[in-house]
């Protein structure tokens, strides 16, 4: 079975509901692309978001979850809670979390386990940051991250993994095509490697992809999809990439 295509976008904290508009021209504009779709706007979005994209193509997803079940952490958001608001994905281990919020390795593991536990997809992130690319670190980081990241629980069916080098994200510089094929053909051995399934996950690509340069990016070994970030915000741009994605 060959990886399922995905356009993902992440809105990260960005959308109040009056975006939700951006949904509506989305769906009229790509009813039935060959492709998945999901969204991840942010934690206030995803109910109301369900509830516009119902009956459609379009998934909703959340940007994190804690690693516990309900209690006292307050803040956070439970797996169990964001399927129970009609998630069916979650974006976990994003350089952005990793940064800012210290999330380890073990950290996305655990919550990984979490999200499937609850029904979840579960988009594990990873990615290399500027000076370990320069300092010929990139291959070595991608493999501890997902050795580290990765439970054993995950499959094609409940695990999607998004390959987002930190200095490409929000920067408009992207790897060139040989990095970034040479990283998703890594993320497939090891995969394969470690899973029965691993020739079936969906990898995806993210790091300033925009609708100019999506068709070159999804025309690469083994890239199955894209988590793209601001271009995800306004149907204009989402569009483009989506139907560069289900052309490919």
């Amino acid at each position: 079975m060959a990886p399922r295509k995905l356009a993902a976008g992440n809105w990260k904290m960005n959308g109040t509901l009056a975006a939700l508009a951006e949904i509506d021209q989305l769906l009229a504009d790509h009813p039935q692309p060959d492709c998945d779709v999901l969204i991840c706007p942010p934690a206030t979005l995803i109910h109301p978001m369900v509830g516009r994209a119902a009956g459609s193509v379009l998934n909703v997803g959340g940007q994190d979850c804690h690693a516990g079940a309900p209690g006292a952490h307050t803040g956070d958001i439970a797996a169990e809670q964001l399927h129970d608001a009609g998630a069916s994905h979650v974006i976990l281990g994003h350089s952005e979390r990793r940064s800012d919020h210290g999330d380890t390795d073990a950290d996305v593991h655990a919550k990984s386990v979490a999200a499937h536990q609850a029904g979840l997809v579960a988009v594990i992130c990873v990615g290399e940051t500027e000076g370990q690319r320069d300092g010929g670190q990139t291959l070595d980081v991608i493999a501890s991250q997902l050795a580290g990241s990765v439970p054993d629980c995950a499959t094609a069916a409940n695990t999607v993994i998004a390959y987002e080098p930190v200095w490409a994200i929000g920067t408009g510089r992207t790897p060139s095509n040989d990095q970034i094929a040479e990283v998703h053909a890594l993320m497939r051995d090891r995969l394969a490697a470690r899973f029965p399934d691993g020739g079936d996950f969906a990898l995806l690509y993210g790091g300033s992809v925009k609708p100019g340069n999506a068709a070159e990016i999804f025309a690469i070994a083994h890239v199955d999809g894209a988590l793209v970030g601001g271009a995800s915000l306004k149907a204009a741009d989402f569009g483009p990439i989506i139907a560069a994605l289900a052309a490919s």
